[in-house]
Formats: C-alpha cells, sequence, structure tokens
C-alpha cells in the first residue's frame, strides 16, 4: 500500500479485498468496534490503512479460515483477533477460538462426532425445554 495514500475509498477498498462494496457496508454494521470509516461529502466511506489491514483479516477470517460472522465477532470482543502481520492458520485459529473453528484432517471424524453430539444435545434441550 502506497505510504502517501491515507484515505482509500470503498470502491478501492473493494477492488483491492476482492469484496463488493455492499459486502464492505455489511461487515461495517457487523463489526462496528473495530471498523469505522471516516465519511467524507455526502457520506461517502473513506478507509485508513489500519482499517483496510482489519478489514483484509476479517476477510481471510471468514473466506479463507471459514469462521462465522459470530466467530469474528468474538475474537473482537476478546481482543484475540490476529493482525494483518500475524501468521494465521487453521489450526491456531482454533487456539484463538477453538469453539469457532475446527479443522478436519483425512481420517479424524472425531471432532465432527463431537460437534454433532452435542448439536443433538442442544436440540434436546431447547425442543424439550
Amino acid at each position: 500500500m502506497d505510504n502517501n495514500e491515507y484515505f482509500v475509498s470503498i470502491n478501492d477498498v473493494s477492488k483491492r479485498l476482492a469484496v463488493p462494496a455492499h459486502t464492505l457496508r455489511y461487515w461495517e454494521k457487523q463489526f462496528s468496534t473495530a471498523i469505522r470509516p471516516v465519511t467524507g461529502s455526502g457520506g461517502r466511506r473513506y478507509y485508513r490503512p489500519e482499517t483496510i489491514e482489519k478489514l483484509m483479516v476479517i476477510r481471510d477470517l471468514l473466506y479463507k479460515n471459514g469462521l462465522t460472522i459470530a466467530g469474528v465477532k468474538k475474537l473482537i470482543h476478546d481482543g484475540k483477533m490476529p493482525n494483518a502481520a500475524t501468521e494465521f492458520q487453521p489450526t491456531n485459529i482454533g487456539e484463538i477460538a477453538p469453539v469457532a473453528h475446527t479443522t478436519v484432517v483425512d481420517g479424524q471424524n472425531d471432532a465432527i462426532d463431537t460437534a454433532l453430539d452435542f448439536l443433538q444435545t442442544a436440540k434436546q434441550i431447547l425442543t424439550n425445554g
């Protein structure tokens, strides 16, 4: 990113991250504590470099590591969201948010079986409660 570029329009950020502008606006609402663009005349959004880095991390957590919106919100709330400079792989994402993400390796179905048992128990509690 160019150091002279302090504010970047939503369209430019959308192109850089390969994420539609409407998705960036949605993330803004969902992650309002982490994503706060500056609004210019006419309500146009402009992003600072540090905000763009947070958006990159959010994009990667959602799209590459399979976390849910709720999982990312929990990371932000708990102050455990990795920064753009941090290398994060599915294995250490599990350390950050063990419930938010599980990696399944060929032949290892224990995590899936445990999750299914948990969901079945939760369903019983909710339908009988």
